[in-house]
């Protein structure tokens, strides 16, 4: 597993397809393999779907469409191998200009040009006759409520089995970290070194485990230059940042056994869900994390713009996370 840190490859494709390869990587062709690929089969999304069919290899490809919309083209062998995709070329760029034994010209298809030769695997179209689910907004916002709650259900697993009222983040006991023995990086964007704490702290990250050594002469922290294309373990909220002691404060339910293998997180842009926070119960004064008195005017800032097309109340779920 690989921790991408966006809901989103549009702003790093490349990085996308080095996580795809490096997954892939450790497929062991002993099974089947179901590959799963993403709903954007617009544009770049469909030129980076047609990259992922050159670079996998598949067997059997299905394609789903529905009546009342065309999505794209039948991804048929012939259309993906003459199509151009988003860093790999079809056919059809794929040639070279030789010159032969009469001094004509001709054009002949250059050999060993691996993003040209024909892929071989049978196309399952499946043309259901019923409508298209919705409109493309109201599938992000559906997408968000999901991922909110699978992240809910991962908290779940730090909760007691024992049914009871659920025990809020602070109430929880973290495992302390020292700032030297794991590295940090923020995928999505740039954050100075001065800022890089404000950022990690209540944030969710991805524990990963890098092949370098993490080597520091100082107390840390270890920031990394570059986003690495790594193994995740599995994930955690940074609940706090002591500054005296150098120490993380992590929340994660990955086992012991396992967290010793961490030596990087990865911040990325994946929020932990409000409820989480705002829901805490049994605090005295301001809540961890929650304030009501804040400048907008700051640059960065902003209050969550809520879907006016989107019932909440329909699909209103209580924070709950055992």
């Amino acid at each position: 597993m690989v921790y991408y840190g966006q809901t989103s490859c549009e702003q790093d494709t490349e990085r996308y397809l080095d996580v795809v390869k490096y997954v892939f990587s450790s497929y062991k062709k002993e099974v089947p393999l179901v590959i799963n690929t993403m709903g954007w089969v617009k544009g770049e999304g469909l030129l980076l779907l047609i990259d992922i069919i050159r670079l996998l290899s598949p067997s059997h490809i299905v394609q789903m469409d529905v009546y009342d919309w065309k999505a794209m083209a039948p991804l048929t062998p012939e259309y993906v191998h003459l199509t151009p995709g988003l860093y790999t070329k079809g056919k059809q760029q794929a040639k070279c200009k030789q010159m032969g034994a009469s001094g004509a010209e001709n054009w002949k298809s250059s050999e060993g040009e691996g993003d040209a030769s024909a892929p071989e695997y049978k196309l399952l179209y499946i043309h259901p006759e019923f409508p298209r689910a919705g409109i493309a907004g109201e599938a992000r916002v559906h997408s968000s409520i999901l991922r909110d709650m699978s992240i809910l259900g991962y908290l779940g697993q730090l909760q007691s089995p024992d049914i009871g009222a659920v025990l809020p983040l602070h109430s929880l006991v973290p495992y302390q970290v020292p700032f030297n023995a794991v590295a940090l990086r923020v995928i999505h964007t740039d954050v100075a070194p001065t800022n890089i704490m404000y950022a990690v702290n209540a944030s969710w990250v991805g524990l990963c485990r890098i092949p370098d050594e993490i080597r520091c002469q100082t107390d840390g922290p270890v920031l990394l230059t570059q986003t690495p294309v790594c193994d995740c373990l599995g994930f955690g909220i940074v609940r706090g940042v002591e500054m005296e002691r150098k120490l993380y404060h992590i929340l994660t339910p990955v086992p012991p056994e396992n967290l010793r293998q961490v030596n990087c997180l990865l911040l990325g842009n994946i929020a932990i869900p409000n409820c989480v926070l705002v829901g805490q119960q049994g605090v005295e004064g301001e809540i961890p994390y929650v304030t009501s008195d804040y400048n907008y005017s700051i640059l960065g800032s902003g209050k969550l713009k809520k879907k006016k097309h989107f019932k909440r109340r329909e699909y209103a779920f209580e924070c709950d996370y055992a």
